[in-house]
């Protein structure tokens, strides 16, 4: 029986942000093709990543996770969707009416499903501000932007959310493109 070869969006957290765990994007497509990766490709400087393997989602993160602490000492999450994947979590976009504002709507990715304490937080108070749990993501209507956000900050102090990461609708969009292609 041949295996069977997945498409995937690899998305790394804390790459190239504000100076730390700095992993330049050559250097990571040359550690995931080492590693056993097809058709690597980047997308922007921030750590994310489309290839092909035979191995699953979960095979695939600890495998590129293991690659990039052996060649960089880095620790660093990573969350892997497949192309079906990604393309459903753009299908469930809670928010399609701001989807042309593609740095206002951010998607939180987590490797696992969402926490109790994630489902019941209650965004309300964060008005004009919007959350959405859908299946493992958390999606964010932030209309004054990600770095101005109160509803971003408190949802991040949720522990399991530190655990996942975030990406704006254009990276989303950019990278259905590349899985898809």
């Amino acid at each position: 029986m041949a295996a069977i070869s997945h498409n995937l969006v690899i998305l790394l957290r804390g790459v190239n942000v504000g100076g730390h765990n700095k992993l330049p994007m050559g250097q990571l497509r040359e550690i995931a093709t080492d590693a056993g990766f097809a058709d690597v490709r980047t997308y922007i400087q921030s750590g994310n990543l489309v290839a092909s393997t035979d191995l699953d989602p979960a095979g695939a993160a600890d495998v590129l996770a293991v690659a990039i602490r052996a060649a960089t000492g880095l620790e660093v999450p990573t969350i892997v969707r497949t192309a079906d994947q990604w393309a459903d979590l753009i299908t469930a976009d809670p928010f399609p009416d701001a989807v042309d504002r593609g740095t206002h709507v951010h998607v939180i990715l987590l490797p696992v499903s969402v926490s109790a304490a994630i489902a019941a937080f209650d965004a309300a108070a964060f008005a004009p501000e919007e959350m959405a749990v859908v299946g493992s993501e958390i999606y964010l209507h932030l209309p004054d932007g990600m770095g101005r956000s109160k509803l971003a900050v408190a949802v991040g102090r949720i522990p399991e959310v530190a655990a996942g990461t975030a990406r704006n609708w254009n990276t989303v969009v950019k990278l259905a493109e590349l899985v898809a292609s």
